[in-house]
């Protein structure tokens, strides 16, 4: 199958979304799929207002058009609701495409956090792009629920995963060499350092041992300024978060307004279990819904939570995010598709799929 992927959400930015489109891209090559991802990288930018190290691309219309003549996808799907993803939408809607779109992010809660617009303003607005999808994939059933009382349609559960031979399971917590000096025990956050992330719920919390965390954002010179007792690490390579997520004898999770929480399954990979708040995404992702603690525990006092989860074994942690795989996120993501209404006709002298291939993810 030849699939079209419009994001706005892509390399070189860190986060989430991007970390699940490309190990999902990389999943459906490696199934035979041939895919086709257009990105602001391919355009002209300019940095998303409040959010520094996020690129948008300006006018993207007439290029993306060109470039999905090029591909002629079999399917179409729209993972964001940015400039990127607006246009694809215009695009199919004028065609008469079918097309399937993605939630990832609350973004009405993150823009009122940062600008206060009313959140119910912003989902009117996510409402009105995600309304002609065939499909809109959303990472938990509890975010389904939410956009249902909203008055979203077409929904569809899609899970993520995680990778396992990346993010190795330890038995023990590793002695890291950043954190060698640091009193035990650990507690970590890793994440975007800006307003929806409630960081300061970890921050101020009265617990014994050591901070640490690692990432960048519109809030870092302010909390760096504020918590000059955390051990702060920045940016790192994936294979050397692997390493402080072992090392680590927590992974405190204080977002309320995350849809999923990827770092929280590479946490709970590495055997590190989680402390966060019964909400949408540690509630699926963490497993406790039931009641039973599984790869961490949840608490409305996010200490009571870090406290009980400090006592639970590792291999806990470790067993709870072996039932994510990108394997299986990635069928789901596949079943989810549609196929186009009407073929998107290739024009003479128009690049041809094959050479019109976007990716670069090694």
């Amino acid at each position: 199958m030849r699939i079209a992927l419009v994001t706005d959400a892509w390399q070189p930015q860190i986060n989430g979304v991007v970390t699940t489109l490309v190990e999902l891209v990389r999943q459906m090559e490696d199934m035979g799929h041939r895919v086709g991802v257009i990105h602001p990288g391919l355009f002209k930018t300019r940095p998303c207002p409040g959010y520094p190290g996020i690129d948008l691309a300006i006018r993207p219309a007439r290029g993306l058009c060109q470039m999905l003549e090029a591909m002629a996808p079999d399917a179409i799907h729209l993972a964001t609701e940015g400039p990127l993803g607006w246009a694809a939408r215009a695009y199919c809607v004028k065609h008469k495409l079918a097309f399937t779109t993605a939630f990832h992010s609350k973004f009405p809660e993150f823009v009122h956090a940062a600008l206060k617009i009313p959140v119910g303003l912003g989902y009117a607005l996510l409402r009105r792009f995600h309304k002609p999808s065939s499909g809109v994939m959303v990472p938990t059933q509890g975010v389904l629920r939410m956009l249902q009382r909203r008055g979203f349609r077409n929904l569809r559960g899609w899970t993520h995963g995680v990778d396992m031979r990346l993010f190795r399971y330890h038995e023990q917590t590793l002695n890291h060499p950043a954190l060698s000096t640091l009193a035990r025990p650990i507690s970590l956050f890793v994440g975007r350092l800006s307003y929806e992330k409630n960081i300061q719920a970890f921050l101020q919390l009265d617990i014994p041992g050591s901070k640490v965390v690692c990432g960048t954002g519109p809030q870092e010179a302010v909390l760096k300024e504020r918590y000059p007792q955390v051990r702060w690490l920045g940016i790192l390579r994936r294979d050397q978060l692997a390493q402080v997520y072992a090392a680590a004898d927590l992974f405190v999770f204080p977002s309320r307004t995350d849809t999923f929480g990827l770092v929280m399954l590479e946490a709970m990979a590495c055997g590190t279990p989680v402390a966060a708040y019964p909400v949408d995404g540690p509630t699926e992702v963490v497993g406790q819904g039931d009641g039973t603690a599984k790869g961490g525990v949840l608490h409305e006092d996010l200490a009571q939570a870090w406290q009980q989860a400090l006592a639970l074994p590792r291999h806990e942690a470790r067993s709870r995010a072996l039932e994510f795989t990108w394997e299986h996120s990635t069928q789901l993501f596949l079943a989810h598709l549609v196929p186009l209404r009407k073929p998107i006709p290739v024009q003479a002298g128009v690049q041809q799929f094959d050479s019109c291939h976007t990716t670069d993810i090694n």
